[in-house]
């Protein structure tokens, strides 16, 4: 049995495993994990494929964010999130498409990201991203938690109607969602098995 198997108890998250014997070690540890979940997010943002007639383009930074929560827990998910909004708001240039700042019809999705990571990150300390049907729920839900604040964002910051707002900044992701639904079903629960072995 490995030491991590050893360790694996009810209440963790992947980023637990990781060791950290003394107190100074482990606020370094979530210091690089903080930092490191959002430059993840910031280089998954520049993965982009832009959707016709839509001011959001579909990204990897929605799936980087929901991990990001899934495997650091809600206190170190939204550390990392909040830093990767407010260093994309300060002028680094890694939000979609290399953007910066709040002003863009996007940054309500950013937003999400910073509740949905919070709370997946929550149901992650209780066992939810341990298995292949409960991961899928909790990506489901991260992802209802980013659109809940980035449509009526969207809809606000350009002037659409709430049903101009869903069709061009939710209807469009969902097949993309569910793609990076069925990643991450396959991703975490095996994660989650090979530190048993």
């Amino acid at each position: 049995m490995s030491t991590a198997a050893a360790s694996t108890r009810p209440g963790q998250v992947l980023a637990d495993l990781l060791p950290a014997s003394t107190v100074p070690r482990a606020r370094l540890r979530d210091a690089a994990l903080v930092t490191g979940g959002a430059a993840l997010t910031g280089l998954a943002a520049q993965i982009v494929l832009p959707v016709p007639g839509s001011p959001v383009p579909v990204t990897g930074q929605t799936f980087a964010a929901l991990l990001v929560g899934t495997a650091l827990g809600a206190g170190r998910g939204f550390a990392s999130l909040a830093l990767y909004a407010l260093v994309g708001m300060a002028g680094v240039p890694w939000f979609a498409e290399g953007t910066s700042g709040a002003s863009m019809p996007s940054f309500g999705y950013v937003l999400g990201m910073l509740l949905a990571t919070t709370v997946v990150g929550a149901l992650a300390r209780r066992g939810a991203d341990r298995s292949v049907l409960r991961t899928a729920g909790l990506m489901v839900l991260g992802s209802a938690l980013i659109y809940a604040v980035g449509v009526p964002y969207l809809a606000l910051s350009t002037g659409m109607t709430l049903t101009s707002a869903v069709a061009a900044g939710l209807v469009p992701f969902l097949i993309g969602d569910a793609l990076k639904a069925a990643l991450a079903m396959g991703t975490l629960p095996l994660a989650w098995r090979l530190t048993r072995d």
